[in-house]
């Protein structure tokens, strides 16, 4: 039996000439767990006990009764060992997370790179120590956070790293990269996002923004009010900030036709050395309302049909072209609306009716449902 057993388990070795106490490990798909076994005289199984580690014991909890009925009905410890190790897979398989606890370098390691990094840059770390967050400071002192995800043969195996931004984060990782060198790569990756995020908070500081409510990082679009129910967004390019942004106007076709001819005809005068805003009053020939100038209630109308500002975060922007009229409604409300009325008339991903409000003929198209 001895061979047997030192082929099957070479970590479990007996403790006493009498080869009644055996103490090691049992190993299953790469992870090793401590456990002893204490057998009686006559080595028989009956009364044999089972001491556990605690990862053995979490894992085990839902099989006390498989694992002492398989120990006191086993012919031998070798059989045994065959059925625990079975046991075990059936375990791990129903608990993957178990197949992913480190060894003991692993900690040491991360501890030693976070005192290499600076405590004072670590915002967030779980219980497990496999998430953290790292704080980074770009040149103009706005505050931004790298989530790192760390796998079980880190530093061998790269992290997976996310962060509020509006591109893609690449960050280069080989076996011999740390925590520091994820910083500083992110620092660099902020830094080259300074000037659009600086065009944001122009925008965001010295305008009414209807749309995000609230911004992230990530968000490159801005709607921002013109007037009553009136009101333009702009995609702002991450990589090219300064450049004419793609706009689109929103509102009564009798507003938005003016300001439309205008921005195309003066297209021309656009000027990169000068701020997007700056850009945008001069091309439009207009002054944006601003929370020095004006409340914002002032463009927060309600939905005409639901009479309520925000539905699921979307704004009223749909409006009736009537001058006389001029109600705003959401996308979605107006859609519904329509449809149920048996005048109104539906072609392709438009329906066309009449307005709730004064009856002049108004359409909308089908609200895209978000995935």
């Amino acid at each position: 039996m001895t061979d047997s057993l030192l082929k099957e388990s070479p970590l479990l070795v007996a403790l006493d000439k009498e080869k009644t106490v055996y103490d090691g490990f049992i190993s299953v798909q790469e992870k090793d767990f401590r456990l002893r076994i204490s057998l009686p005289p006559d080595h028989q199984l009956k009364q044999a006990k089972l001491h556990c580690c605690w990862q053995l014991k979490q894992l085990l909890k839902n099989y006390q009764d498989i694992v002492k009925q398989r120990l006191h009905h086993s012919s031998d410890l070798v059989s045994f060992i065959l059925e625990l190790r079975t046991i075990l897979e059936v375990a791990l398989k129903s608990q993957p997370g178990w197949l992913s606890i480190p060894p003991p370098q692993y900690y040491s390691q991360l501890i030693t790179e976070i005192e290499d990094l600076g405590w004072n840059k670590l915002l967030f770390i779980d219980t497990d120590f496999h998430t953290l967050q790292l704080s980074a400071e770009d040149s103009s002192g706005r505050q931004h956070a790298i989530t790192v995800k760390l796998k079980p043969k880190y530093p061998a195996e790269a992290p997976e790293c996310s962060a509020d931004l509006p591109v893609p984060l690449a960050i280069t990782w080989t076996p011999q990269s740390t925590l520091a060198h994820i910083h500083s790569q992110f620092l660099l990756i902020v830094e080259a996002l300074a000037e659009f995020w600086a065009v944001l908070d122009e925008i965001d500081e010295h305008t009414w923004v209807l749309e995000p409510e609230k911004p992230t990082r990530a968000d490159c679009m801005r709607r921002i009010a013109i007037g009553n129910s009136v009101s333009i967004k702009l995609e702002i390019d991450p990589r090219h900030p300064k450049m004419l942004p793609e706009c689109c106007l929103l509102g009564a076709e009798h507003v938005v036709t003016p300001l439309r001819n205008k921005l195309n005809a003066n297209m021309h005068l656009w000027n990169p050395d000068c701020s997007v805003l700056q850009n945008m009053k001069d091309v439009m020939e207009i002054e944006f309302p601003s929370p020095a100038t004006h409340e914002k209630s002032s463009f927060s109308v309600e939905c005409g049909i639901c009479y309520a500002y925000r539905l699921d975060s979307a704004i009223p922007d749909q409006v009736c072209n009537d001058p006389r009229c001029g109600q705003p409604f959401h996308q979605a409300c107006l859609y519904e609306w329509l449809r149920g009325l048996p005048t109104s008339r539906q072609s392709f991903n438009v329906v066309f009716g009449e307005c709730p409000y004064c009856n002049k003929p108004i359409t909308v198209k089908m609200a895209i449902q978000k995935p």
